[in-house]
């Protein structure tokens, strides 16, 4: 049966508006629609990646961090599938009381210590701040306190390994993969209920997507900005802890594995500590800086943040201390000196950068970058309801250089704690190896949204900064 004008008519303002809406809002975050390779890497990532990262723990523990002597083992029949399920460790309940209490201690910190940092250390920004407008015009507050947090966990954990003595400093590394486990379950269970509360109950529905497809929804998530309540966001503390704060003491519970089995701990271990150390300081100091990069301005919160942030981040980047518990290094002085300049050349390129950015940002281009004022673009873009925002692009500086010259100093550090570890095996090299694909992709995914989202004014941008990572090479 025919539909009345009048019906006709609604259906077709309806369409067009949700055409406006989605045309508008693929500006930011993640496609509306799935494409067959992203489906199928997708779907390579979902079944394989908690492989992987169980695959490399259990090589450190069963195979002194070799990853071809399993493979020669079982293609050989010297051992089979079972033989190497059966001798790895089982989740405990000590193991899941631990990993409880570390999670909640984190959610305590995070969601009722108001922080008190700002207060007394010159420079650091903490307390509540905004965050970016997200596509649907909305600006999040957040309360920045991690590196209260930091601080906090860090004194207790000192002070219980000088003066409590409650457990091992130890503790980490003796339970690595029962720890493994618990937050394979954590990160299942976030994941879950994330897309759960997409369908059912979301904090901005404006804010939402949905492609149709359940795996693509799953991985790259729905909500923009999932919360629970005013204050508890899921992409700022999972992001940030409880997988980042442990990133330090991780660390040094490899360090004092190597102190109780050798007698020393190694100045490569030393290296890798104090390197990663500041990488990690520098994200708590400029928690707030985050909250206008990428993970925050544009994923939606899925698997993809969610369990890799549970467990891809401690477990996979964390892997150049665990190598250093079986394979100690003693560097000569000219390596460790080599090593610790090329780290912290790295880590200034990655701070200036992000800090000549910041800068031009919160004073609007009215600054000074090397000297000078900083050169620009202007352009512009639009939220879905259709209000129109105006934007500059900066083409000065480290930013004149490349358009992602932050992400060079990322890889030159990266790089440095991979090298801490010599040469015996490729498995400590794993991280530089997926920083750059990660970076790289980062790349290419960032900037196919900033063309969808600025249009012309992005080819100017392109024009007048040709390079993404490396001037006159890439």
């Amino acid at each position: 049966m025919a539909a009345h004008p009048e019906k006709k008519s609604e259906e077709r303002k309806r369409k067009s508006t949700q055409n406006d809406a989605r045309t508008s809002q693929a500006q930011w975050g993640r496609a509306w629609e799935v494409d067959w390779f992203s489906l199928a890497s997708i779907l390579f990532l979902l079944m394989f990646a908690p492989f992987i990262v169980y695959y490399f723990i259990m090589s450190c523990d069963q195979y002194q961090c070799s990853l071809t002597d399993p493979v020669v083992d079982l293609l050989m029949g010297n051992k089979h599938l079972s033989d190497i399920w059966n001798k790895t460790p089982p989740l405990t309940y000590r193991a899941a009381g631990i990993y409880t209490l570390w999670v909640a201690f984190q959610v305590v910190l995070y969601a009722f210590i108001p922080d008190f940092c700002h207060k007394f250390l010159p420079g650091y920004v903490g307390g509540v701040q905004e965050g970016a407008v997200t596509p649907a015009g909305v600006v999040n507050k957040y309360e920045i306190n991690g590196l209260q947090a930091w601080i906090i966990t860090h004194l207790l954990w000192f002070a219980n390994a000088y003066y409590f003595h409650w457990f091992s400093p130890t503790i980490i590394f003796d339970n690595w993969i029962p720890l493994l486990w618990c937050a394979n379950i954590l990160g299942y269970v976030v994941s879950t209920f994330a897309m759960i509360k997409g369908y059912l109950f979301p904090t901005n529905a404006k804010d939402c997507k949905f492609t149709g497809n359940f795996f693509y929804d799953y991985m790259m998530g729905i909500e923009f900005n999932p919360r629970i309540g005013k204050w508890f966001d899921f992409k700022l503390f999972f992001n940030g802890r409880p997988g980042i704060v442990a990133w330090t003491l991780i660390n040094l519970s490899y360090a004092a594995k190597q102190q109780e089995l050798y007698g020393q701990v190694t100045n490569s271990m030393i290296l890798v500590n104090v390197l990663q150390g500041i990488y990690v300081l520098d994200y708590f100091w400029n928690e707030a800086w985050y909250l206008k990069t990428i993970d925050i301005c544009h994923d939606h919160f899925g698997w993809y943040l969610g369990w890799g942030d549970c467990v891809w981040l401690p477990y996979t980047y964390t892997l150049q201390g665990l190598y250093l518990v079986y394979h100690p290094v003693q560097l000569c002085t000219a390596n460790a000196m080599g090593i610790l300049i090329l780290g912290l050349i790295g880590y200034y390129i990655f701070r200036t950068t992000n800090h000549q950015k910041d800068l031009f940002r919160r004073t609007n281009g009215n600054c000074k970058i090397w000297g000078k004022k900083p050169e620009y673009i202007e352009c512009s873009y639009m939220s879905v309801d259709g209000t129109k925002f105006y934007s500059k692009l900066m083409t000065s500086g480290f930013w004149g250089w490349a358009r992602h010259f932050n992400y060079t100093g990322d890889l030159m550090g990266s790089l440095a704690y991979c090298l801490a570890c010599g040469f015996e095996h490729i498995l400590p090299y794993f991280y530089i190896i997926y920083m750059m694909i990660l970076l790289t992709h980062r790349c290419l995914r960032d900037e196919h949204r900033c063309l969808s989202k600025y249009g012309k004014d992005w080819k100017r941008y392109t024009a007048a900064v040709p390079y993404r990572l490396l001037p006159g090479v890439f």
